[in-house]
Parts: C-alpha cells; sequence; structure tokens
C-alpha cells in the first residue's frame, strides 16, 4: 500500500509517500480501505515531536473507510461495512489495521468524509463539556481554539445543551463569523484583543463557567483568570506547543477546578465508545454539523498539515487517498 511516512520529526517537510507493506488483521481487530483521513491536531503535534513507533512511521488517529478483513473473534462488524475507526497512529494509509473496539459502523448512506471526522473531535468535546466540564443549562461556556475540530463540535454542543452564552477565541473576525452559524454567541479575535478583559466584558463580569482549552502554554492561564465563581476549565491539548506554566494558586479562592482530558484513555470503555456512535448518529440526523474546510490527497500530507499549522482552516482537513 501506498502511506505517507517520515522517518524523523519536523515539520512537515518530512513527509514522503512511499510503498509500505501492508498491515495485518488481529484476531479482534479490522482493517478499512481508507477513503477518508481526517488530519487530527495530534496529528500535527506528533509528526513534530512524539515517538516513531514504526520506522517509516505512519502518523494519524482517524479514518474511515470500507471494511476489507475482519477478525475471527470480532462479530459486531463485517466485510463490507463503512466504518471510521481510531487509533495511536497509522491513519495516513491506503490500508488501516485497528481494534473492532475502536472502530464504529457508519449509518447507511451517510458520506464517509463527514464520519471521518467525529470520533476524536466530537468525544473529546464532549467530555471537556460534560463528564469533565459538568456543563448545565444556563452556564457561559468558552472555547478557546473555536475554530478547531474540537472548537467547531463544543461550540454546537455547548449551544445544544442550553448554554445562555457560548464564547469562542480564533486568530481573525472571518474565522468568527465562520463559527456564528453554528451556536457562537460571540467571538473573541485573540490576535487583537485582551481574551481575560473580553471574557468579563461580554459576560458583565460573571466569566465563564466551563472552558475548554486544547491550547495550552499561555493560552491556559488565561482560561483560569477567564473562570466564573466555581467555574471549570478542561484541558485537552497543546496546540500551542508552547511550555505549560500557570498558577494554580489564583483556582482556589474561587473554588475553580481544572481537569487534564485524553479521550484515548477511556475511547475504549462502553460510555465514550456509544457516545462516541450517537454523535455519529447525530451528524447522520442532521442535528450536529462537521465542518470540512479542505481537502487534499494523501500523497500531498505535507501540505496539508503546512495548511493546517497556518491557522487558516475552519473545522477540519481531509486526506483522500
Amino acid at each position: 500500500m501506498k502511506a505517507a511516512v517520515y522517518y524523523e520529526n519536523g515539520a512537515p517537510d518530512v513527509f514522503r509517500y512511499e510503498e509500505v507493506p501492508d498491515p495485518e488483521c488481529h484476531r479482534k481487530g479490522i482493517v478499512i480501505r481508507v477513503e477518508a483521513v481526517s488530519i487530527e491536531g495530534g496529528d500535527t503535534l506528533n509528526r513534530f515531536r512524539g515517538a516513531l513507533v514504526t520506522k517509516p512511521h505512519i502518523v494519524g488517529y482517524q479514518a474511515a473507510g470500507e471494511v476489507v478483513q475482519v477478525g475471527e473473534e470480532v462479530d459486531n462488524i463485517k466485510v463490507g461495512d463503512k466504518a471510521v475507526t481510531t487509533g495511536a497512529y497509522g491513519s495516513h494509509a491506503e490500508l488501516r489495521a485497528v481494534a473492532a473496539r475502536t472502530a464504529w459502523v457508519i449509518p447507511p448512506g451517510m458520506d464517509v468524509r463527514l464520519a471521518a471526522a467525529i470520533p476524536v473531535p466530537f468525544g473529546t468535546a464532549h467530555d471537556c463539556l460534560f463528564e469533565f466540564g459538568r456543563m448545565r443549562k444556563g452556564d457561559i461556556v468558552l472555547v478557546q481554539a473555536g475554530a478547531s475540530g474540537v472548537g467547531v463540535a463544543a461550540i454546537q454542543l455547548a449551544a445544544r445543551a442550553g448554554a445562555a452564552m457560548v464564547l469562542a477565541t480564533a486568530s481573525s473576525d472571518e474565522r468568527l463569523e465562520r463559527l456564528k452559524p453554528l451556536g457562537l454567541t460571540h467571538g473573541i479575535n485573540y490576535q487583537r484583543d485582551d481574551v481575560v478583559q473580553e471574557v468579563g466584558r461580554l459576560t458583565d463580569k460573571h466569566m465563564a463557567d466551563v472552558i475548554v482549552d486544547s491550547v495550552g502554554g499561555p493560552t491556559l492561564q488565561a482560561s483560569i483568570l477567564s473562570l466564573a465563581y466555581r467555574g471549570r476549565v478542561s484541558m485537552v491539548g497543546q496546540a500551542g506547543r508552547e511550555p505549560m506554566t500557570v498558577d494554580v494558586g489564583s483556582m482556589m479562592g474561587g473554588n475553580r477546578s481544572l481537569s487534564g482530558v485524553f479521550l484515548g484513555a477511556e475511547i475504549a470503555t462502553d460510555r465514550v465508545h456509544d457516545n462516541i456512535q450517537q454523535l455519529i448518529q447525530d451528524v447522520a440526523d442532521g442535528s450536529l454539523k462537521v465542518v470540512i474546510d479542505r481537502t487534499f490527497a494523501l500523497k500531498d500530507a505535507a501540505d496539508a498539515h503546512r495548511y493546517i499549522e497556518s491557522r487558516q482552516a475552519v473545522g477540519r482537513v481531509l486526506l483522500i487517498p
């Protein structure tokens, strides 16, 4: 099979498009012929500094396509099904092998490209808001990096759950404008405005009850300072790639809390698996929307990663083998 691989960490230019051996199907796993790869934030971070589990290494958490092999112990997925899959690596390829437990059957007639972009960003956003953020109807929610895959999902989920106000940050007014149809109440251009001050102004100094922060670095301190009394921050990534230095003492006086969120730690549990299956159905039914910004050919993985890192995208960027 062909795959976008690399032999060392670094900028997008490390990618090579090469022939590599086909993956083997585990007795509890499946193999799909990939039709769409959703490039996740962790994919770009892993390419930059993650461990090379294989060499050459095939990066990537998430891909969808047709099931072409099924292990002898798998009874809930069959050859010919369309499925979306997650795994620690291996999505940037024409074939992908995963455990059946981290695969979800796509409803008949659903666009595979949409399904490819659901499990990680929507599952993560849901956990940030509800499992760890304990969001309730009437809460004020702030989504850092609102134009990211997790951000796009979190805005919709918070609005659907009855948030009194959904705030989000992005690098331009144009990107923020594209988020308004998804449920955004007010956008904050972090390139121009002080986020903490804007949250205070927009909420009449109440601040945010729940914050989803996938950026980390200095942004995390701004999130903590944007919290209301008993507010909760769900920290879910290091998209900013900067050191995390925060004053946790500033949280104590307001009984505020900070939770680290990593969907991968619980993705094989019944709770998360069933939740993701429901989120896929919600997109299929039209109650949630996947935003696809651009698609690239698999052979152009370097260009796709470069585009994502330019911070122009709103939603997900896909690779098509």
